[in-house]
């Protein structure tokens, strides 16, 4: 049995109490996530602060793009995961290897052509698609291009982590990922302070630190996991488990993709009010970025939670887990709604000077409105960890459509009528969290646990 082989690299979420397994795989993804968010700003600091300010545009000017592109490769890691976690609840060990090494190579060969297509077309998509500004396209291509290009890094870590936690271990994927981080900001400031290179070093810095932080975590899960104790056999390509890679985990990055896509739509209307929406906007998405993070570790641990269940065909105890996940979430939201209503200016201060009190002001109110809706928000983590563990192929598909129709219809029109002017924008999203929320509830309760079918 694979659950079996070795207690010290997985954990078996297939018996014990719901609620206790969820938690504790779930602390060291919330860990991760932290130094995730850490990890993706400090290239926008160290670009503000020890270059200038047309190369902190440049930068920020390729986040969304990128943030398209990533997100491909991030839900084909997580379908991955989802087929691990279901071979590892099955305990058929010869078939979790054969989705380990076939998952490797669609991985390997996806990065590389996505990342190069990327690099290819930086300048274009820039200058055509995203209107660059002159002053930085140079600045922004060079920064793009270089960092698809270790596209593959970034695409081969989230496979080998994915794989990792669909097997129970949340905990070795976040040691690499902190000592990623810290690569990453110490070569930032070498090659940016020390050897002058600008936002290309800013770049080659990236990528550097995900390569090895790749390299190291799939040498250690070779040599020390059991799991990874590869047979030449099991090299063999299986075309059932690349389809059922790029069946799930194509939908997944669909889903991402289209809300990626959606903020890039949302900007042209957040940018048509004056600075003060802007900045208020642009800090009150910083936020809930962090609470967010927590959500998606409640989400991912669901997620695995519910593939080994899947695979071990304990369908009633995915419906505790559900009932587990949807108990940690309300308690979670609530406590968030008190902090929004008592200290929502203090955490707008954190990124706004303080003299700025007009935006504080905005901020912290906009953030109120944004906190009314966390429970929808959260219920759409639930449902979709649930759903995506269960291998639900057409869900991310729904769920991705109803979110990128709602973040691009909603705020043009709210923000068009006359009592809701600017405060339309965070009206709109809160619309949008309880329309989704709503719908992946309702394919949720459209599954037959006892039987796995929907």
């Amino acid at each position: 049995m694979a659950k079996e082989i070795s207690k010290d690299h997985s954990k078996d979420m297939t018996v014990g109490v719901p609620t206790t397994l969820i938690l504790s795989f779930m602390l060291p993804m919330m860990m991760g996530n932290i130094f995730q968010q850490f990890y993706n700003i400090v290239d926008t600091i160290i670009a503000g602060r020890f270059i200038d300010a047309k190369a902190l545009a440049a930068v920020g000017s390729t986040g969304s793009i990128t943030n398209l592109f990533f997100a491909l490769g991030n839900g084909l890691a997580t379908g991955i995961g989802v087929l691990v976690s279901h071979s590892f609840g099955s305990g058929d060990m010869k078939s979790l290897k054969r989705v380990i090494t076939n998952a490797f190579c669609i991985v390997s060969l996806t990065s590389l052509f996505v990342g190069g297509l990327g690099c290819a077309l930086s300048r274009f998509v820039l200058t055509n698609f995203l209107k660059t500004p002159a002053e930085i396209l140079d600045m922004a291509a060079s920064y793009m291009a270089i960092t698809c290009i270790g596209f593959i890094g970034t695409a081969l870590y989230n496979t080998i982590s994915y794989i990792m936690r669909g097997v129970g271990d949340s905990q070795t994927p976040l040691y690499f990922l902190i000592a990623s981080s810290f690569i990453n900001v110490g070569m930032d400031l070498l090659f940016v302070i020390v050897f002058d290179m600008g936002v290309v070093g800013l770049a080659v810095a990236t990528i550097t630190a995900q390569v090895i932080s790749a390299a190291g975590s799939i040498t250690y899960a070779f040599l020390k996991n059991p799991f990874f104790k590869i047979e030449k056999s099991d090299w063999k390509l299986d075309f059932d488990i690349i389809s059922k890679c790029y069946k799930l985990g194509g939908s997944m990055a669909l889903q991402s993709g289209l809300i990626a896509l959606s903020f890039v739509i949302l900007q042209r209307v957040i940018n048509s009010f004056d600075y003060m929406v802007v900045a208020a906007f642009t800090t009150t998405s910083k936020i809930e970025n962090i609470v967010n993070m927590q959500f998606k570790a409640l989400q991912d641990s669901l997620s695995t939670y519910t593939g080994q269940n899947i695979g071990a065909k304990k369908g009633d105890r995915v419906k505790q887990g559900f009932k587990s996940g949807a108990t940690m979430m309300a308690v979670y939201a609530v406590v968030m709604i008190i902090v929004m209503a008592l200290l929502g200016d203090v955490l707008v201060r954190i990124f706004i000077d303080g003299s700025e009190t007009e935006i504080i002001a905005f901020g912290s109110k906009a953030m109120r409105i944004l906190s009314a809706f966390y429970l929808p928000l959260g219920m759409i983590y639930v449902c979709r960890g649930i759903l995506n563990g269960a291998g639900d192929a057409k869900f991310p598909i729904i769920s991705g459509v109803a979110e990128m129709t709602g973040r691009v219809v909603f705020p043009a029109l709210l923000c068009s009528l006359p009592f809701f002017g600017a405060w339309g924008l965070w009206v709109a999203t809160g619309v949008t969290w309880t329309i989704v929320g709503t719908t992946a509830f309702v394919r949720y309760n459209m599954k037959d646990w006892r039987n796995g079918l929907f």
